[in-house]
């Protein structure tokens, strides 16, 4: 048989080529179009989808950044729907922006992406003494972001076009200080007013309701009562730490890992500096600016006639207040942690050496090195854990694929029972009952995941008992899950849910009441004011609410200053009814000179932005930018509002 085949390799080859083609054809393509398949479209741009996945995984990347910058952040945070949903907000804006700058043809010049990555601080801490960039270290920055230096550099330059298209507004916005006095005055007036509240709870004693209209009540509305569809399923999880525990690494490998990178793992130097500064902005008028480099220049000469008096004369005439007082002294510092023209200075300096002046955008320095720390070479015992941690990431994530083919393949030929594929790549199964078809509040990893939610909650997964498909609930992540048991949805039982029942119609009929009273004694205080009893007044403002509701300090400046005194009546929903009289009109403080600066600069930005974003709404419409997903928070609003009403 194989002797046939070496014989008639042409024949066998052409053989393969007419049997194969046409069933990737038919079934292939289906199979490679599900594979591409990352989730459904979450938002759309231009035609251009941003799929489930790829909202997963630009989720994932800012989660992660946010905790390396706040380590005891509150995970809870970052994965609630409201911060799923504001970087989905974040990825349309920045999808519409790319559109919009290929469309007006803003581009990056090589120049121009050169000087923003000399200027990068990260990128700067990689370079050696001597100014040349470690390119070694630069691939592995490149690389621990998923790109190559060249993808990395098309990033930059792509971010570096698409900030084109809000520039023109972010540099020429501006507001007149007439104009901006008037809506300042008009935010900040206050007005005296005199609240009567109506309260639902006040009402509460007042409702007994019957069983029969209890009964009726839960049977007008079932709706409310019902228990949602569960689930107690198994599941396992494929993710990088579970193919980290099946890699070994062998003595050799790590020790030559530390001979080849020992510096790097040990740490970057250390430089402590002092320096003098004399401040000058950088949009400082010229002349201002000059004035202050000759006195620079001055005192230059004096630090350099008597080195011993740095400190001394740092004390005297620095204008930097954090480190005058102590001589001018920075402490230590490593490279990223300055501006960059005072980082270069320093690391080009040695110890004991005085600078010229140094220009940067604070004003002009004059900068004494006063001492190096080289970091100390950790040996090889120290580093071990973590040169063998490295090591299995980088295997992990190269072995990845394959273990997932392997899982996707395993979940679906023995898809009566997750026990093969856990027991083949040393998974654990999780079990988990009372599981729900939308995710409960604080639930993350896979089962907050809405796709494979779908799937355990399918058909063939609540019928036929079968495992789900691999799914993809996270970049590098594959879930599969089968239910053990299932119970549809139902209507609650009376008796189950009596006092619940008994506490809605109690609420609703409270309300009633309120409203009810509070209209009355609008109706009557209006036609005969003087009857009116109101508490004492207050002074509410947009900066002073007073812990008033929201409803009523809206109320009471949607009145027309020319209708004074006059009363109004504010529905508050399952609260109850407020009576509002407002009294008077009393006119803004007069601010500082100083306050008066800064609420105008306050006044510009938020002119700024309000111009900002009236020019990216039209470039959602532009470019038919569309988000497919409910916004939590107003969907929390909404059912707040339906449930008042």
């Amino acid at each position: 048989m194989f002797d046939f085949v070496r014989k008639h390799t042409k024949i066998m080859m052409g053989l393969m080529f007419l049997l194969i083609i046409p069933s990737f054809v038919l079934f292939g393509i289906n199979s490679y179009d599900r594979m591409r398949d990352k989730g459904e479209a979450a938002a759309r741009v231009g035609g251009q989808d941003i799929s489930q996945g790829e909202w997963d995984a630009a989720h994932k990347a800012e989660a992660d950044r946010l905790r390396a910058q706040v380590p005891n952040i509150d995970a809870k945070l970052l994965d609630s729907p409201e911060a799923r949903y504001a970087t989905l907000e974040r990825l349309v804006r920045e999808r519409v922006l790319a559109q919009a700058a290929d469309k007006f043809k803003l581009t990056t010049s090589d120049a121009r992406l050169a000087r923003d990555l000399q200027e990068d601080p990260t990128i700067a801490a990689l370079r050696s003494p001597d100014g040349k960039l470690d390119m070694v270290r630069y691939r592995q920055l490149a690389a621990s972001q998923g790109m190559t230096p060249e993808g990395f550099e098309a990033r930059v330059r792509r971010d570096l076009s698409v900030r084109q298209v809000e520039a023109g507004l972010n540099t020429t916005s501006f507001s007149a200080a007439g104009a901006a006095d008037v809506a300042l005055n008009a935010f900040f007036e206050r007005r005296e007013v005199q609240i009567a509240n109506f309260l639902s709870a006040d009402f509460a004693a007042k409702v007994a309701p019957t069983e029969a209209e209890l009964e009726t009540f839960y049977k007008a509305n079932q709706a409310l009562f019902q228990a949602p569809e569960q689930a107690s399923i198994e599941y396992v999880v494929l993710d990088l730490d579970a193919v980290k525990k099946s890699i070994t690494i062998n003595e050799a490998d790590l020790k030559s890992y530390y001979e080849q990178n020992a510096a790097r793992l040990s740490g970057n130097e250390e430089r402590r500096a002092s320096h003098i500064l004399i401040n000058a902005a950088k949009d400082a008028p010229a002349a201002e600016r000059q004035k202050a480099k000759a006195r620079a220049d001055e005192l230059l000469q004096q630090a350099r006639k008597a080195p011993d008096s740095f400190a001394e004369l740092a004390k005297k005439n620095s204008q930097d207040t954090g480190s005058a007082a102590n001589g001018g002294d920075l402490d230590f510092f490593g490279r990223g942690a300055m501006v960059k023209p005072f980082e270069t200075a320093v690391f080009a300096m040695k110890k004991g050496e005085i600078s010229d002046v140094v220009e940067s955008d604070f004003g002009y320095h004059i900068i004494k090195l006063t001492d190096v720390k080289a970091p100390k070479q950790r040996s090889f015992e120290e580093l071990r854990a973590s040169i063998e941690s490295d090591l299995k990431t980088q295997q992990a994530q190269r072995k990845f694929a394959e273990t997932a083919e392997l899982f996707t393949n395993a979940v679906y030929e023995q898809s009566d029972s997750l026990k093969p594929v856990a027991d083949k790549l040393k998974l654990e199964i999780k079990t988990l009952n009372n599981v729900v078809r939308k995710p409960a509040a604080g639930v993350t990893g896979a089962l907050a995941n809405p796709k494979f939610l779908a799937a355990i909650f399918g058909p063939d997964a609540i019928e036929k008992k079968h495992n789900t498909a691999a799914i993809e609930t996270a970049p590098n992540q594959l879930t599969a899950g089968r239910v053990s048991s299932y119970v549809a949805a139902r209507t609650l039982a009376f008796a189950d849910v009596r006092a619940l029942v008994r506490e809605r119609v109690v609420a609703a009929r409270a309300t009633e009441l309120a409203n009810k009273d509070g209209m009355e004694k609008l109706a009557a205080w209006k036609a005969a004011p003087a009857s009116a009893v109101m508490p004492a007044a207050v002074l509410v403002a947009r900066d002073q609410a007073q812990n008033i509701p929201p409803a009523i300090l809206t109320a009471v400046l949607r009145v027309e200053a020319t209708s004074l005194p006059t009363l109004v009546g504010v529905n508050l929903g399952a609260q109850g009814y407020a009576v509002v009289k407002v009294n008077k009109i009393v006119p803004r403080p007069i601010p500082t000179a100083e306050a008066t600066k800064q609420d105008r600069a306050q006044y510009a930005q938020w002119w700024t932005l309000a111009e900002n974003q009236a020019y990216y709404s039209l470039l959602k419409e532009r470019f038919k930018a569309e988000i497919m997903v409910a916004n939590p928070t107003r969907t929390a609003t909404d059912s707040a509002l339906a449930a008042a009403k």
